[in-house]
């Protein structure tokens, strides 16, 4: 795996200070917070490790209370709230000095037949014909902000490929809708807990922007709070995050200083692999 990958596996790994108590550094994505995908990720791994391996996640709500600190640890206080006959369900704190900053329930599943049916996979452009972030990022360094800039623009682990991307300093007015492939850097192990907490974590690129197209804004325009308050996920079919998928997004409403996101995620085969959904601040202070 090349080196900025296995920084964020190790990432997400955690270090595991008690039977339930679980301790996490951050990444500086150059925003001056915690990107609210890792504690997003960082929690799944902590409900995960208390968890018979046979059963799945199949669900996740989570709750971002406050921002975090990117220099401090955040320490992740998991409650063993049910073991089932055939599901088990995990609450998660992330705490940070003293201060609780995020929550997270997830259930989990044993493995079962069942009836299948799914939505159809959109037209979307081969991900091999698009520019990465990263590449788009260069474009455009000149007008970032200096903290962003070299986050933006250097290797990340996660190549992440913009369909019909425009230009954040300077974005138009356009339908609520987006569409982003994604996919590690580089092969991963076979351990589909792992390639859940990456999902987790790249789920949250590009999510709640997409209820700014209509108003002609960015997260980067001068006035606008953008922040997550919420975030939701369904797995639904086995995946891996070293081939590509498809997040495909809308915006159903924005109103009260809050958009509302959802999104489908799907691999190159066509299967529906996953489902999201996200609530958050979109406040604009300009005037």
């Amino acid at each position: 795996m090349p080196d900025v990958l296995t920084e964020l596996v190790d990432l997400l790994a955690l270090e595991r200070i008690e039977e339930n108590l679980f301790r996490g550094q951050s990444q500086d994505l150059g925003w001056g917070r915690v990107f609210g995908g890792q504690v997003l990720g960082q929690a799944l791994s902590a409900a995960e490790q208390t968890v018979p391996p046979e059963r799945v996640c199949h669900s996740l709500h989570a709750y971002f209370l406050l921002a975090g600190d990117t220099r401090r640890p955040i320490v992740y206080e998991v409650d063993r709230i049910r073991d089932g006959g055939s599901f088990t369900t995990r609450r998660v704190r992330a705490v940070q000095g003293g201060h609780a900053i995020f929550s997270l329930s997830a259930s989990f599943q044993v493995e079962e037949e069942g009836f299948s049916h799914q939505d159809e996979m959109p037209p979307a452009p081969d991900p091999e014909s698009l520019l990465s972030e990263t590449q788009l990022a260069r474009m455009v360094a000149s007008q970032l902000p200096p903290g962003l800039r070299e986050m933006a623009t250097s290797e990340r682990p996660i190549d992440i490929r913009p369909v019909d991307p425009t230009n954040p300093m300077a974005p138009p007015t356009r339908p609520p809708r987006k569409q982003v492939w994604f996919r590690a850097r580089g092969p991963l192990p076979d351990n589909p807990k792992l390639h859940r907490y990456l999902l987790a974590y790249v789920s949250d690129f590009h999510f709640l922007v997409t209820s700014l197209h209509p108003h002609g804004v960015s997260w980067l325009t001068r006035g606008m709070q953008v922040a997550s308050l919420d975030h939701a996920m369904w797995f639904h079919r086995p995946f891996r995050m070293d081939e590509w998928l498809l997040h495909d997004i809308d915006s159903q409403s924005a109103s009260g200083a809050r958009g509302l996101v959802r999104g489908r995620v799907f691999n190159q085969a066509g299967q529906l692999v996953a489902s999201t959904m996200q609530e958050g601040l979109i406040r604009d202070r300009r005037g």
